[in-house]
């Protein structure tokens, strides 16, 4: 999974974005051991500074934490990972809806939009 960053947002705001999307797939499995911020920074091109400042939100919000001794590991407590995913895929969903709406479909023909799609990959 390749880092890709926009230029209307904090780059940390983004490094958190990723990093969160990477465990809620599973790239990042709980109870993993994290790369290190230099690592990271390395692989993203980007100042381990900007790393540290994300790192360090993330440990806020309790996705990852740091054993002195040994680095960051991410969180074990798969309820909080579920309930990131859920909330991450209301979001997308929620998204995609006022896309919809903006090009004149209602909720029930973006929904009949997306059967119809699933139809037909299902037939292909």
């Amino acid at each position: 999974m390749s880092w890709v960053f926009q230029n209307d947002r904090p780059i940390y705001a983004q490094l958190m974005e990723q990093i969160k999307r990477r465990i809620i797939s599973g790239i990042y499995a709980p109870g993993e051991k994290m790369p290190s911020v230099r690592d990271l920074a390395a692989e993203a091109s980007v100042n381990p500074n900007t790393m540290q400042r994300a790192f360090a939100q993330l440990e806020q919000e309790g996705l990852l934490y740091t054993q002195r001794t040994s680095g960051r590991y991410v969180t074990e407590d798969e309820g909080r990972i579920l309930q990131m995913k859920e909330n991450l895929a209301k979001e997308l969903t929620e998204s995609y809806f006022a896309a919809m709406e903006q090009l004149g479909y209602s909720r029930i023909q973006a929904v009949k939009m997306i059967a119809a799609t699933e139809k037909g990959e299902k037939e292909s």
